[in-house]
């Protein structure tokens, strides 16, 4: 009977301490928060020049790829519209985007100014007649 009592009373004791102790850790982030770490986003669009040749619009996305060699940025991905449906907020009239991550704004300026992607850019500029830049902060 006594060794039935000691059981017993171990297993509510240990329940007490699991509860106590998930009550606790759930009560962590009150008193020491946790930063979120900023991210740096970096989105492209371009309007390829309507005479280019369907190899040509092919080509540029070697743009892309040698974009993605670079130091820096993270996750580089590009596309094209999705053919979604038409409506009014909607703009589908650009040929290719782009996207990209930093961990810091001073990344995302010291990428800009690489001589590489400047490079890039000089060689692929002529494919484009139009292009617009969106650099946005995530907390």
């Amino acid at each position: 009977m006594e060794r039935r009592k000691f059981l017993f009373r171990s297993v509510q004791a240990s329940a007490l301490l699991l509860v106590s102790g998930n009550m606790f850790a759930s009560a962590l982030p009150m008193f020491n928060p946790i930063k979120k770490k900023k991210m740096y986003f970096h989105y492209l669009l371009f309007w390829l020049r309507k005479d280019l040749s369907e190899s040509e619009v092919k080509e540029f996305e070697i743009f892309f790829e040698g974009l993605k060699k670079l130091p820096y940025q993270k996750n580089l991905r590009y596309g094209k519209p999705a053919a979604s449906s038409p409506r009014s907020v909607l703009d589908s009239t650009f040929t290719y985007n782009a996207s990209m991550e930093f961990d810091s704004l001073e990344e995302l300026e010291a990428y800009g100014k690489l001589p590489e992607h400047l490079a890039l850019v000089q060689k692929y500029k002529p494919f484009f007649e139009r292009m617009l830049v969106y650099d946005t902060v995530y907390n």
